[in-house]
């Protein structure tokens, strides 16, 4: 198994470098990859911010990429709820956040409105910081 950096991520899904892309998909090709919470999470940051790709672009973008098949994602399944909640209006970032909060049972936030939008989050007791 191999985990990569978040460049690598962009690279492949991107494609605005040839070489570097052409190598960035023969590692997704002919290795199983890691992706980690963390460089799924920068990932979403930088295609949006950097790129200007639109909330539904960057979650069908991660949607196709957690679903190939050599793909290993940390915690698939909040990762797959995040994008799914990105989908709906929330922000990638808090979704993860609130979601990996879990096991904790409580989330304190000074936001507002991550707080509000946390009523999705089943199992989630939010409390004001």
């Amino acid at each position: 198994m191999l985990a990569v950096d978040t460049n690598v991520v962009v690279r492949l899904l991107t494609e605005d470098d040839r070489a570097q892309s052409a190598r960035a998909r023969a590692i997704f090709e002919r290795e199983t990859v890691l992706l980690s919470k963390t460089v799924l999470l920068e990932s979403e940051w930088v295609l949006r911010s950097l790129y200007g790709f639109a909330r539904g672009r960057v979650a069908e973008a991660l949607s196709r990429l957690i679903a190939l098949p050599n793909v290993v994602c940390e915690s698939a399944g909040e990762v797959a709820d995040a994008i799914a909640l990105a989908r709906s209006g929330l922000d990638f970032a808090d979704a993860l956040h609130l979601l990996s909060a879990r096991p904790a049972g409580r989330f304190a936030t000074f936001e507002r409105k991550l707080a509000r939008a946390a009523d999705r989050i089943a199992d989630l007791k939010i409390e004001p910081a």
